[in-house]
């Protein structure tokens, strides 16, 4: 099923205003300017009102895109928290300023992190046990999703920091009891492999490009194919995917091809594009996604 899918709507996160290369965002208290390259049309509001309502902005610095630093108001903290809920899931994030760019969530994702909690409690019907893989994990969005709602978690990522950070919001969550696993994600499936585990739900959003924590190379196009063919012998009879994209011009159905050509046909395919609307219509897209639950 081919859906393109509008962020969930909550009350800590909004999409402000977007364009020439930049969006206006919310988070919490605080509104931010950040860079957003596929941003190519008009902003709606002068650039002097965007500037006037926010109270972080990112510049870039060098030929690192990414890389910059950020100029703020007094008011504007280097930390603070914004919540966000559904049905009886109450997750907590700690949110920051980064020399990369981000703040520690990516507000789309709410839409996968809905579809996570409600396959865990679906897989709990019916079994007590539920066993989830959260690989190339960051501050662990999709982790406290699957915690929340009843899973097993095991969540793996290369960098120590952005664990640490995940362990944060696990304990601001309430939650507890995730498996913490700082190492290279496809170092991590091939071991798992080898000793015959299985698990009732995977999710993957692996970056462009990255390393592991012995110098591992990740190239999205190059590595994708051979861990999606991996993971296809962890996961359970009865288990669900999601699979999230973020790389300019990669499109939901090569996010669908890649996933069914490793994963087979059982299971009703959803595949799209995440996106946002700003206050002024105008849909921002944050990636694409393709997920299944097997039956």
């Amino acid at each position: 099923m081919n859906a393109d899918y509008m962020m969930t709507q909550w009350d800590d996160y909004e999409l402000i205003d977007s364009g020439e290369g930049e969006k206006l965002e919310r988070f919490g208290k605080y509104i931010l300017k950040r860079p957003e390259p596929q941003a190519l049309w008009r902003r709606s509001m002068p650039l002097q009102q965007w500037n006037q309502m926010c109270q972080g902005a990112f510049r870039r610095e060098g030929r690192i895109e990414d890389m910059g630093e950020w100029t703020r108001s007094g008011n504007m903290p280097d930390r603070w928290n914004v919540a966000f809920d559904y049905g009886n899931m109450k997750l907590k994030f700690r949110l920051g300023l980064t020399a990369f760019k981000h703040v520690g969530i990516f507000p789309e994702q709410s839409s996968n992190w809905r579809f996570i909690y409600d396959s865990v409690c679906r897989l709990k019907q019916e079994k007590e046990e539920v066993q989830v893989l959260n690989l190339f994990a960051y501050t662990g969005g999709a982790s406290l999703a699957a915690c929340a709602g009843g899973a097993a978690v095991t969540h793996v990522d290369s960098v120590k920091q952005v664990v640490t950070w995940a362990r944060e919001n696990m304990e601001l969550s309430g939650l507890k009891d995730i498996r913490w696993i700082v190492e290279d994600a496809m170092k991590f499936v091939k071991r798992e492999v080898r000793r015959g585990k299985k698990y009732d739900g995977l999710i993957l959003d692996p970056p462009a490009y990255g390393r592991g924590t012995d110098g591992e190379r990740w190239v999205l196009e190059k590595n994708i194919d051979e861990m999606l063919h991996e993971c296809v012998k962890l996961l359970s009879d009865k288990g669900f995917l999601v699979l999230n994209l973020y790389s300019m011009g990669l499109s939901p159905m090569l996010a669908r091809t890649l996933a069914q050509e490793a994963f087979g046909n059982r299971g009703e395919y959803q595949f799209g594009e995440l996106f946002a609307l700003d206050r002024f219509g105008k849909s921002m897209p944050m990636g694409v996604y393709c997920r299944f639950f097997r039956i």
